[in-house]
C-alpha cells in the first residue's frame, strides 16, 4: 500500500484503526509512547501495523540541545524501527532536556552557527543509531528570539545538506509562526527545497488565553481554512506527499478525523489526476 493521508493513532481508535478499509490510510505514534518490553498498547501497534503502514514521529530527543541524544534513548527507538519498520521516522527542530532535566514543550533557540553544527551532529548520531535518513520537523514559534544568524528556511536547509536528512513540513507550524512573528507563510513554503520533504502534518490551533492575537498550536481543533490553502499550495508546487492530520486534544470521533484525513486524500488525489 502506498501511504497518502494518515491520522494519528490514538488508543480509543483501536478498533476503528483496524476496522477501516480506507485506500492509502496510514498511522502514526510518538514512539515514546510504545518504549516498553511489552503488554496490551504494543500488541495493539502490532495488530495495526500488520494492516497498515507505519510512521514514528519522535518527541523526546532534545536535538537541539547542548548534549548528544541520550543512548537509552536512542537504543529504544532502534528496537521500534526494527520491530516495526515504519515507512518514516522523524523528530523536532527543538529542545527539550537540559542537565537531566525534561521539559514539557519542545523549545527554540538562537539559529546560530554553533547550533548549526551542533544539531547537524546530533542528527546525524540519530540517523547513524537507526541506520536510516530521519525527517526534521519546523517548530511553531511564539515569541521572536535574538542572536539569529540564518533565518529558518536557510537553518533547515543547512541542516539537510550537512547530514542527508529530510523534512517535515507542518503547515500549521508555519502559519502559526508567521502569524506570530510577522512574516509571509506562502513566502516560507515556497523556499523550502520541494525535493527534501518527505511528510506533511497538517493540524488545528487556536488563540491565547484573554484574547490574545497570539496563535497557539493546539492540535486540539480542526485544520483551519487559511492552513488547507498553504497545504494545497505547497502540493502544487512540490508534488504529493503523506499527508498527516494531527489532533492531540479535544480527540473527536474517528469518523470526524477521518473526514479530515479523506479531504486530504482528496487533495492528493486531484494533484494527480491532474500531473496524469
Amino acid at each position: 500500500m502506498t501511504p497518502t493521508a494518515g491520522l494519528g493513532l490514538k488508543s480509543q481508535h483501536y478498533a476503528d484503526a483496524l476496522a477501516s478499509d480506507a485506500d492509502g490510510l496510514w498511522f502514526e505514534v510518538h514512539p515514546e509512547n510504545y518504549m516498553s518490553a511489552g503488554g496490551p498498547r504494543l500488541a495493539a501497534l502490532e495488530a495495526v501495523r500488520a494492516r497498515r503502514p507505519l510512521s514514528l514521529h519522535g518527541v523526546g530527543l532534545s536535538l537541539a540541545a547542548d548534549a548528544d541524544p541520550d543512548p537509552a534513548h536512542l537504543l529504544a527507538l532502534k528496537r521500534l524501527v526494527d520491530r516495526f519498520e515504519p515507512f518514516v521516522v522523524s523528530e523536532h527542530l527543538a529542545w527539550s532536556t537540559h542537565r537531566g532535566a525534561h521539559q514539557p514543550d519542545l523549545l527554540p533557540f538562537p539559529r546560530t552557527k554553533a547550533a548549526l553544527a551542533r544539531i547537524a551532529a546530533n542528527i546525524g548520531r540519530m540517523q547513524d543509531a537507526l541506520g536510516r535518513r530521519v525527517l526534521i520537523e519546523n517548530p511553531s514559534l511564539y515569541l521572536p528570539l535574538q542572536g539569529h544568524d540564518l533565518d529558518e528556511v536557510d537553518f533547515l536547509k543547512a541542516l539537510v545538506i550537512k547530514t542527508g536528512c529530510g523534512l517535515l513540513v507542518d503547515v500549521n507550524n508555519v502559519f502559526v509562526s508567521a502569524s506570530n512573528l510577522g512574516y509571509a507563510a506562502e513566502a516560507y513554503l515556497d523556499a523550502l527545497p520541494g525535493e527534501s520533504v518527505g511528510e506533511i502534518h497538517l493540524a488545528g490551533h487556536g488563540p491565547d488565553e484573554g484574547g490574545s492575537a497570539l496563535l497557539i498550536d493546539t492540535h486540539g481543533a480542526p485544520v483551519a481554512e487559511p492552513v488547507w490553502a498553504l497545504y494545497r499550495r505547497l502540493i502544487r508546487r512540490i508534488g504529493p506527499r503523506p499527508t498527516l492530520i494531527e489532533r492531540d486534544d479535544d480527540i473527536p470521533a474517528f469518523a470526524i478525523l477521518m473526514a479530515e484525513r479523506d479531504r486530504a486524500a482528496a487533495e492528493l488525489a486531484a494533484l494527480e489526476t491532474a500531473h496524469a
